[in-house]
């Protein structure tokens, strides 16, 4: 989104957090000598009630008269860099920040009461659906594990774990702080403070700093969640009673997500360090699935290769884990060395993230609040595809000029063509695939060893991660139908077009859920050659499906039917979107169950390739009827 449209457009009041114009002080900030205006509302009276003020005046909303702030030739708002030219103010010369502040805090009262009411009104409705939708189930489920029983060797495994199971959870942290900030971050200000507050004579650090330590504070609070439901595990599996625990815990709930938070800052502030951030993901996602599976060693009770001690002194994550392995049991002679570690490791690193805080440039925070917007307005519209674009724009590197293959000399594979060319540009998504496909076969692999209840969920979950794996692939596809438009470049009307879409990300699929069957096939499961492979042209119809499914039917959210359960219009609508993907698990869930247990002959995947075709088959006669629906709508 250009930063002048979000400039202009969050100068109305559509924004929760508008406030009007004082009735002094340049919005752009200056006078002749250079030096900016005073704040409005410092040393005049508003205007009396019908009274408007002058335009086009020192002290206006606007210089050129137009109530809009005044533009620099360049196209940047004339104090986007004010933290730039810093000789322009000084805080010891005129400082405005308290009288700027109140005054906001008057004009913000009556939002502030109406925003505060929908968030108590919100938060009772959160706890009143889980309490009632999940608090039986949760009751139930703890005092059968209190009273049930016996829980064998569970408690070992589990202390055990412990140590690889931090590492993991600090790399996980790690990465999703480090990717969160390269569009959004901990400091975010909303684009009327950015157009309007931040040209001001006020000290940055008395805006910027309040987001940093809000941020702060939310992490922490979802640290201290996971610490409780860790301190539950602890105490039903005997390994200590729920206090000890959540005193144990406690160090890592509240360093870890600080620490994590304290480096989102200073990848939002240093764009260098967000680029390496960009090139280094894939390498940090191979990392954590080699930890997820050191971990899955270490709980069942296999050797990981790597002594006990390295974890828990290579670093703050094996630092907040020795109090948890000395409360289950463990041995950890030195927990408090470590604790105070690693309280001392958060404290100082809190010193240089105030100071990037202060110091990130008005255009970034524009930029972000721009992405910000259009996020929340994704989601509260449940257009989350537009909600994904819009993160994926602002995480989006510059671009490289990469290999491209000669193209075809059959027309005919011209779609197929431009589809691989789009995979070679974004190699983020061939690993994304490569990720899923790692992990779908992994889970499939538990799953088929597994008896009882616990199979069918875990070959749902491997279903789904395979999906997710070969739809990484039908992007192309989705960018067609964002806008109909788009396939004017081909003569094939637009559910043809959907078709030949289909191709590469099943052909893709096949061959990587292949590779991933191989060592299942030399542990004597041959069986997995046929049966892995044939999931994926399904999928890739559904993901096709999903593509051409349009915009959402909030219509569905008003039928007007109420059952004892509630209205069935918010689970409609998750069964429309999901639709293609449903019926495509669904479908291949009730014919892969039987496979373990009917053995490694042919009559097992008889039914899986009969299944595949027609889910195949059926799935792309609905996508091409959803893609002519487009047609006509648009």
């Amino acid at each position: 989104m250009p930063d002048e449209d979000f400039v202009s457009r969050s100068s109305g009041p559509a924004s929760d957090e508008d406030f009007e114009s004082p009735n002094t002080g340049s919005a752009s900030g200056g006078d002749a000598s250079g030096r900016r205006a005073a704040p409005a509302g410092a040393h005049q009276e508003e205007p009396a009630p019908g009274q408007e003020p002058a335009v086009g005046a020192a002290g206006t909303p606007g210089e050129d008269g137009t109530g809009e702030p005044a533009v620099s030739p360049d196209g940047d708002e004339a104090g986007d860099r004010a933290d730039e030219r810093p000789e322009e103010w000084h805080p010891e010369e005129d400082d405005r920040t308290a009288e700027t502040l109140r005054w906001l805090v008057r004009k913000r009262r009556a939002e502030r009461r109406r925003r505060s009411r929908d968030l108590v009104v919100l938060a009772y409705t959160v706890v009143l659906a889980a309490i009632g939708y999940g608090g039986g189930y949760t009751a139930l489920l703890l005092r059968k594990l209190s009273l049930g029983a016996d829980h064998g060797d569970l408690g070992e495994d589990i202390r055990q774990a412990l140590p690889p199971a931090f590492t993991l959870l600090a790399a996980v942290l790690a990465l999703i702080a480090a990717r969160d900030a390269l569009w959004r971050g901990p400091v975010v200000v909303p684009g009327p403070a950015v157009g309007w507050l931040l040209t001001q004579p006020v000290r940055r650090e008395a805006v910027l700093r309040p987001r940093l330590r809000r941020s702060a504070a939310l992490a922490v609070f979802g640290g201290l969640l996971t610490a409780a439901a860790g301190a539950v595990v602890l105490h039903v599996t005997d390994l200590a009673p729920f206090g000890r625990g959540l005193l144990a815990l406690l160090p890592a709930a509240v360093c870890l997500p600080l620490l994590a938070t304290f480096l989102a800052v200073a990848v939002e502030r240093r764009p260098g360090l967000a680029d390496r951030v960009r090139r280094l993901t894939p390498g940090a996602v191979a990392v954590i699935l080699l930890l997820a599976l050191r971990t899955g060693l270490a709980a069942t009770g296999r050797p990981t290769g790597v002594p006990t001690g390295a974890d828990l002194w290579s670093g703050p994550w094996g630092w907040a884990a020795q109090p948890v392995l000395r409360a289950a049991g463990g041995h950890a002679p030195g927990w408090p060395v470590a604790v105070a570690a690693l309280l001392l490791l958060t404290l100082a690193a809190w010193v240089p993230a105030r100071r990037d805080a202060d110091r990130i440039g008005n255009a970034q925070l524009r930029r972000r609040a721009a992405t910000v917007s259009a996020v929340h307005n994704g989601v509260a519209t449940m257009e989350l595809r537009a909600a994904r674009l819009a993160m994926a724009a602002a995480s989006a590197g510059p671009g490289r000029h990469r290999w491209r293959p000669r193209p075809p000399r059959d027309r005919r594979l011209a779609v197929v063509w431009r589809d691989a060319v789009a995979l070679l540009r974004s190699p983020g998504r061939l690993g994304t695939a490569l990720t899923g496909t790692m992990c779908a076969a992994a889970v499939a692999g538990v799953a088929v060893r597994t008896d009882g209840e616990l199979r069918a969920p875990l070959l749902v979950a491997a279903l789904f991660s395979g999906y997710a794996a070969v739809a990484a692939l039908a992007e192309p596809a989705r960018l067609e139908t964002d806008d109909v438009r788009r396939s004017a470049w081909s003569p094939l009307r637009l559910r043809a077009l959907m078709l030949r879409h289909t191709v590469l990300p099943a052909a893709s699929g096949t061959l990587l859920a292949a590779l991933a069957a191989v060592p299942y096939a030399l542990a004597g499961a041959p069986w997995t050659l046929l049966v892995m492979p044939l999931c994926a042209p399904p999928l890739a119809a559904a993901a096709v499906v999903a593509a051409c499914r349009g915009p959402v039917r909030t219509d569905l959210l008003m039928l007007g039917v109420v059952t004892p359960a509630g209205s069935p219009g918010p689970f409609l609508v998750a069964f429309w979107y999901a639709a293609g993907p449903l019926v495509a698990v669904g479908g291949l869930a009730l014919t892969l169950h039987g496979v373990p247990a009917a053995g490694p002959g042919a009559p097992s995947v008889v039914p899986v390739a009969l299944a595949s075709v027609v889910l195949t088959v059926a799935l792309l006669a609905y996508a091409a009827r959803s893609a002519d629906r487009l047609v006509r709508r648009g």
